[in-house]
C-alpha cells in the first residue's frame, strides 16, 4: 500500500467511525498529531479531547476497533462506481473548503476536484420550485461566470441547482454537485444524465455520506455547508421562506465568512422572499448582473494579494489546524499550477506579461482586447495568483 492509500485508509476510517464528526475529527487530529496514534488511544486519552465525555469516548473507542473493516469496504465499494476519495490534507482537497471548522476529513468524489481547487468558485442556490425568471437569472449568472473561469458549485437538485449546472457546461465551464445522499444514488433520478456530464466534461459529483446512503432529508442541510465552503462565495437566486439555500447562506456569512450575494425578485413572489428579505436585512449583497459578483472578487483578490483575505474573510473560531500537502506548504496556500485551463483574453494577457510587467492600457493595446472586457480577467487572474499588480501595472506570479 503506496503512502498515498494508506492516508486515505486512515482518515477514512476516521470519518466513518460514530461518534466522530469533522470538529471532534480535527481536535483529535490536533490533539494526537499522527493520525495513527489515534487508532491506539484509550478511553481516558480520547476524554482529552475536547467535546468528549465518558460516554463518547466508549463509543468512538469502540467505533475505531471496527473501522479498518467499515473504511475497506467503502475504498472498494466507491472504486466499483468509478469514483475515489480525497481525505483533508491531500493536493485535491480545495483549499477553500479545508480552511472552514467544519470540513469533513473525507470526501467520495466522481470525477475530479482538481477544477475546484485551481480556481475560486462560486455556489449558486436556490428553490427546487423556481420560476421561470429564476431560471433565466440562474442560466444568466451561472454562463457568465463559469465562462470568465469560475467554477460553479450547486447541489445537483431539481430547480435553480440543475440549471446552474446545466448553463456552466453549455459554456465549457467547471461544475460541481455536493449530494445529499452516497454516490451509489442518483438523486434525483432524472438528473443521471446531468450527472455524467458533469464528470465527463472534468468536474466533479460529491458526497462526505458512505456510498450506499440513501437520500433522506436529515441529509441534506450538512451538505449545504459544504457547497458554501467549496466556494469564495454564494449566490441566492429564489429561495422561500425556510429553503435549503439561505441555511446555505447562514453557514456562507456565519461559519465561513464568506460573501453571500441575492437577485432580488417580485415582491409578491414566495420563491423571492427568502432572497429579497437577505437583501433587505443587509445579510446579502445585492446582484443585478454577474459583474456585480465579479467585482466583490476582485476585492477579494485585493485582500489576497496583501495577505489579509483569512483574516477579513474567514472567521478565526474553529481553525483548529492546518494540514500540509507534500510540499509541506499549508493546503490553503496552495498555489494553481499555470497549465489550468484559461479563457482567450487570460491566455493572451498571460502571453502578453511572459517579458515584462504591463498596465491596464498596455495590455489592451497588445492583445487588441477593451479595457473593460480585460478587468474581470485579471481579478479572476490576481485571485488564482497567476498574476500580481504592482501599483497599476501587473506581472506574472512567482
Amino acid at each position: 500500500m503506496s503512502d498515498s492509500d494508506s492516508r486515505v485508509l486512515t482518515m477514512l476510517r476516521l470519518h466513518l467511525t460514530r461518534g466522530v464528526g469533522p470538529a471532534i475529527g480535527r481536535r483529535m487530529l490536533q490533539l494526537f498529531r499522527d493520525p495513527e496514534r489515534i487508532f491506539r488511544a484509550s478511553k481516558a486519552d480520547l476524554r482529552r479531547v475536547e467535546g468528549v465525555g465518558e460516554k463518547k469516548a466508549t463509543e468512538i473507542h469502540a467505533g475505531l476497533r471496527t473501522s479498518e473493516e467499515a473504511a475497506f469496504r467503502e475504498i472498494e465499494r466507491i472504486g466499483a462506481l468509478g469514483g475515489h476519495h480525497v481525505v483533508l490534507g491531500d493536493d485535491e482537497y480545495p483549499a477553500l473548503l479545508a480552511e472552514t471548522p467544519d470540513a469533513p476529513l473525507a470526501l467520495s468524489v466522481l470525477g475530479s476536484l482538481r477544477g475546484v481547487c485551481d480556481g475560486h468558485s462560486v455556489a449558486i442556490v436556490g428553490s427546487r420550485r423556481c420560476t421561470a425568471y429564476g431560471i433565466e437569472q440562474t442560466e444568466r449568472f451561472s454562463a457568465v461566470l463559469a465562462q470568465a473561469g469560475i467554477a460553479i458549485i450547486s447541489g445537483g437538485a431539481r430547480g435553480i441547482d440543475s440549471a446552474a449546472h446545466r448553463a456552466a457546461l453549455r459554456v465549457n465551464g467547471c461544475t460541481a454537485a455536493v449530494l445529499g445522499c452516497g454516490l451509489a444514488h442518483v438523486y434525483p433520478p432524472e438528473n443521471k444524465e446531468l450527472f455524467d456530464e458533469i464528470v465527463e466534461r472534468g468536474g466533479a459529483i460529491v458526497s462526505e455520506l458512505p456510498a450506499d446512503t440513501p437520500p433522506i432529508s436529515e441529509n441534506f442541510p450538512g451538505r449545504n455547508r459544504i457547497i458554501s465552503g467549496l466556494a469564495i462565495g454564494v449566490l441566492v437566486v429564489e429561495a422561500p421562506k425556510g429553503s435549503g439555500a439561505l441555511i446555505t447562506a447562514k453557514h456562507a456569512t456565519e461559519d465561513h465568512g464568506r460573501e453571500v450575494f441575492a437577485i432580488p425578485g417580485r415582491i409578491d413572489s414566495a420563491p423571492s422572499f427568502g432572497a429579497n428579505e437577505l437583501i433587505q436585512s443587509g445579510g446579502a449583497m445585492l446582484a443585478l448582473k454577474p459583474g456585480d459578483v465579479v467585482e466583490a472578487l476582485r476585492r477579494q483578490a485585493e485582500h489576497l494579494q496583501a495577505g489579509t483575505r483569512a483574516a477579513v474573510y474567514a472567521p478565526r473560531p474553529g481553525m483548529l489546524f492546518e494540514t500540509s500537502g507534500p510540499s509541506g506548504s499549508t493546503v490553503a496556500e496552495a498555489k494553481p499550477a499555470v497549465s489550468m485551463q484559461l479563457t482567450e483574453t487570460q491566455r493572451a494577457v498571460w502571453e502578453a506579461l511572459a517579458a515584462t510587467e504591463a498596465g491596464i492600457d498596455d495590455l489592451a493595446q497588445s492583445t487588441g482586447i477593451a479595457a473593460e472586457t480585460l478587468l474581470a480577467d485579471l481579478t479572476l487572474m490576481e485571485i488564482r495568483r497567476l498574476i500580481v499588480r504592482r501599483g497599476s501595472r501587473f506581472a506574472r506570479g512567482e
